[in-house]
């Protein structure tokens, strides 16, 4: 179809009724024959250059006697406006001790997939409340001597031996079985990262564990954001806990140290042992013993049953590139169809954070959210993608645009029952017109963490991890430091049977979004979030902010940001001038002013004339505490 302009959207749709049109081409075409494709010369913001970056020549010689190895060339920290740039390989997290811990990797040999298992349990030492070994998630690879992509599925279930009709009426305590010990999945986490350890990595396992066994063993002080999350959640621990986290009775404040003796003994054995510490050793019996004490379900034919599976990514075609994210039973692939539905338009700069832009990308977010059960089997968690990825389907979505209101908006459940279990002292607030308000749903805290790693033989990792809520289910097995997930709780109980149900043995659809751009079959741009509902709004903004609007990787991260969450709000970040917000109040919309919307981290890879990387950039996400650091 030919793609209208936003302000020619709003003139054609106040005078006229738009119908569906055809697409320019069938889904899965490369269509590089209908769209012009860019090089990265000619579009230096691509790979994260500033003007006048562009201009200089980015090849590195070769160090002396290093022809095989590492080569001489620029290596720095990003800023809140300057991307970080690399020679050899690039690193973005959300701790600087855990970006230290991938550059060390990186340092004695290791490439992209052990960087990215030194990156983890770093940050389950140094990020305790996002993630770590009793978490799950979803991690995009791309490997260079295969010149392959593949989704690592961690494969964490609901327990078998789970009854469905505890999370629902009549059940007495039904929403109180929504949370806790109840709600813990098969942590999949420590299978995935020796996944990535043995099927592509390089140095010996245990030596991956060393930067985090340091830090958990000598400590670290604790910032802002951690503090504020002990603070907030630090009454809802288990005395084991308490112990770690706070002196005294009362939580540890941010300049504090903190030691983790218990999970330094923990990430000892699991590099001595592997993966079967957990899932067949004493660690996964201590994990067992303390769900079941607190009525809890998972069994230890639930951990020894824990597979993890390497799938075919997902992906679409945009503005010539091809964007690849997990496929199911993630639902990453809501950010595809909004990217899809968005390109339907011809974005100018002016657009940016317009009213029409906010609008349109709101619009298709409501639909988003039906649609994920609308077009998902409830037996196997897979959606209908042939029609979903399809240019058709995305004109047809763009069509039914009405760029003069707000649609009304019936949501597939009035809130998450999730968000009942945690954070415990979160209050959040929201903007009326008339000042601010409690009002905004936690959803859109960080309760998630993401990573992005790139080695110099263009090998890439995107990966996003969690515990569900912030520290999970809240539950720590005795003399472990181990947090459990809270998956369960993140499912739809109702009605009973619906695809994100919580079924014996199932899978839950999880709306995690590692994600890489690829062009002529190589990653340029590795790209992930976390962010609770609103992953895959976000995923999508940055991404336009560097395809469309041509921003640095950095400022596409910084540039303010939007979300529509359940059960009808439109958040947006401050950054979101007053007009805009004004005119989109006046079209019906329900906005609320979010301090933080997400917490990404990007990277992007430049390419000499012979294939080879050449040159790294990367972006940290100044919401967070995170660095992107060029090796």
């Amino acid at each position: 179809m030919s793609k209208k302009p936003f302000l020619l959207a709003l003139v054609l749709v106040v005078l006229c009724s738009c119908g569906a049109q055809s697409g320019a081409r069938e889904d899965g075409a490369s269509g590089e024959g209908n769209t012009p494709v860019e090089t990265t010369e000619d579009n230096p913001h691509l790979s994260g250059k500033t003007a006048e970056e562009a201009t200089e020549p980015t090849t590195p010689e070769p160090a002396a006697g290093q022809d095989a190895g590492p080569v001489e060339g620029p290596a720095s920290r990003n800023t809140t406006g300057r991307p970080a740039v690399g020679t050899n390989g690039m690193v973005s997290s959300a701790h600087p001790l855990a970006t230290r811990a991938g550059l060390e990797v990186l340092e004695a040999g290791g490439n992209a997939f052990d960087a990215a298992v030194a990156v983890s349990a770093a940050l389950g030492v140094v990020e305790p409340e996002m993630s770590g070994i009793g978490g799950y998630g979803a991690t995009v690879v791309y490997d260079a001597e295969r010149g392959e992509t593949r989704f690592l599925e961690v494969g964490s279930r609901v327990p078998e031996s789970v009854d469905p009709s505890i999370f629902r009426p009549p059940t007495p305590n039904y929403q109180e079985n929504r949370c806790g010990a109840p709600a813990v999945a098969t942590p999949g986490n420590l299978n995935a990262w020796e996944t990535l350890s043995e099927e592509y990595g390089d140095l010996e396992w245990r030596r991956l564990f060393d930067p985090a066994i340091t830090y958990a063993d000598e400590g670290f002080v604790i910032g802002e954001e951690l503090a504020g999350w002990l603070g907030s959640e630090y009454g809802a621990f288990p005395a084991n806990a308490q112990a770690i986290y706070g002196r005294g009775g009362t939580p540890l404040a941010a300049g504090d140290r903190l030691v983790q003796e218990d999970l330094v003994d923990s990430l000892r054995l699991i590099a001595e042992e592997g993966a079967g510490a957990v899932y067949s050793g004493g660690l996964g019996q201590a994990m067992v013993s303390e769900v079941q004490r607190q009525g809890g379900y998972l069994t230890l034919d639930d951990l020894r049953d824990n597979r993890v599976q390497l799938r075919e990514t997902v992906g679409m075609d945009y503005q010539g590139y091809r964007v690849v994210t997990a496929s199911p039973p993630a639902t990453s692939w809501g950010a595809l169809v909004r990217l899809g539905t968005m390109g339907q338009f011809d974005m100018q700069a002016s657009d940016h954070n317009s009213v029409s832009y906010v609008h349109a990308l709101t619009e298709i977010s409501k639909w988003a959210f039906t649609q994920a059960s609308q077009y998902t089997d409830p037996q196997t968690a897979q959606a209908n993608l042939d029609l979903l990825l399809s240019e058709r389907y995305w004109a047809s979505e763009a069509a039914t645009i009405d760029f003069s209101r707000a649609s009304p908006y019936d949501p597939p459940i009035e809130s998450d029952s999730a968000l009942n279990c945690s954070p415990t002292g979160y209050t959040p607030t929201g903007y009326t017109p008339t000042g601010y308000t409690p009002a905004v749903s936690p959803d859109t805290r960080q309760h998630t963490t993401h990573f992005v790693v790139a080695d110099r033989e263009g090998n890439v990792v995107s990966s996003t991890q969690t515990l569900g809520n912030v520290f999970g289910s809240k539950v720590m097995p005795e003399g472990t430091g181990i947090w459990l997930n809270d998956e369960v709780a993140w499912a739809r109980f109702e009605p009973a049977g619906n695809p994100f149900d919580a079924a014996p043995g199932r899978q839950i659809p999880y709306a995690l979004g590692p994600t890489l751009v690829m062009r002529d079959g190589r990653p340029e741009v590795a790209i992930g979030t976390p962010g609770g509902r609103t992953i895959l709004q976000t995923t999508p903004q940055v991404l336009t902010n560097i395809i469309d609007f041509d921003m640095d990787i950095q400022e596409a991260i910084t540039s303010p940001r939007f979300s529509f969450v359940i059960p009808d709000l439109l958040l947006v970040e401050p950054g979101i001038s007053a007009s805009v917000r004004g005119e989109l109040q006046a079209m019906g919309h329900a906005v609320y002013v979010e301090p933080e919307l997400g917490n990404a981290h990007v990277l992007t890879i430049e390419y000499g004339p012979d294939g080879d990387p050449v040159r790294f950039t990367g972006g940290a996400d100044p919401r967070g505490e995170g660095a992107a650091v060029g090796y």
